[in-house]
């Protein structure tokens, strides 16, 4: 005969201890994108900085936008900001490299810092672990997805998919899907000219790359909620079946 032993019910104060802490995280997560949107007020005057700095504003623009990056600063005045400042080629790879060290800074304070916690959460739920070792397994394809997806975040994307089994270099790997967006953006940034004009608020015209990566946009979004969420359904059907496939017979 076998018996089977039920999860002891999660007792009331540990569910009200549960929504505090959701509800202090949210108050922390709130307060950090407001402050990284107050902090983009001087990016204009930190463009103008790197524009006068000659060969040493490359690496400044850089390590500017990884460290945007990491403090929820919305990057994309400063990929304008490329596009006037050192062209389109130039630009594009500036701000991938610093959009890309940026990430993987998130990446690695999320995954040190609040990983152990999400594990020690979800060790005791077996259904939300084996989802999380899927989402690890086929962590380039999502991130690469994710990364194409207009819908998503970009500052908070970076610590979320910190949280996940995702591997960091395939994470790394992945921020080549930000290529399309970045490149388009450093476009309408070089079109405008200078950044007198991107400030004064010149408006570029939108021609056909940007519907072009809007729909790639699109196209990623669904792809990636459809894969999700077969991964998890398949994850879900093997753990309740291993059980049954391991329990002795007679």
């Amino acid at each position: 005969m076998n018996a089977t032993v039920d999860a002891a019910p999660r007792k009331p104060g540990s569910r009200i201890k549960l929504v505090v802490a959701a509800l202090i995280g949210l108050a922390i997560l709130a307060g950090l994108i407001l402050a990284g949107r107050r902090a983009g007020a001087y990016v204009p005057q930190f463009a103008r900085q790197v524009e006068a700095m000659g060969a040493w504003g490359p690496i400044a623009f850089v390590l500017g936008y990884a460290v945007a990056t990491v403090a929820f600063i919305p990057g994309s005045l400063l990929t304008l900001a490329a596009g006037a400042i050192f062209g389109l080629v130039k630009g594009t790879a500036y701000t991938l490299i610093g959009a890309t060290l940026g990430a993987a800074a998130a990446f690695l304070v999320a995954r040190y810092v609040a990983r152990g916690a999400i594990e020690r959460k979800i060790a005791g739920n077996a259904r939300f672990a084996a989802i999380d070792r899927a989402v690890g397994r086929e962590g380039f394809k999502i991130v690469a997805l994710l990364r194409l997806s207009p819908g998503v975040p970009f500052n908070l994307l970076n610590y979320a998919l910190g949280l996940t089994k995702v591997g960091f270099w395939e994470y790394f790997a992945a921020s080549l899907a930000m290529l399309p967006g970045t490149l388009l953006y450093v476009y309408y940034g070089k079109a405008a000219g200078s950044l007198a004009a991107l400030a004064g608020g010149v408006k570029t015209e939108k021609g056909p790359g940007s519907w072009i990566v809007l729909a790639l946009g699109l196209v990623a979004t669904i792809v990636v909620t459809a894969f999700v969420t077969r991964l998890a359904g398949r994850a879900l059907r093997q753990e309740i079946d291993a059980p049954a496939e391991a329990s002795p017979h007679g």
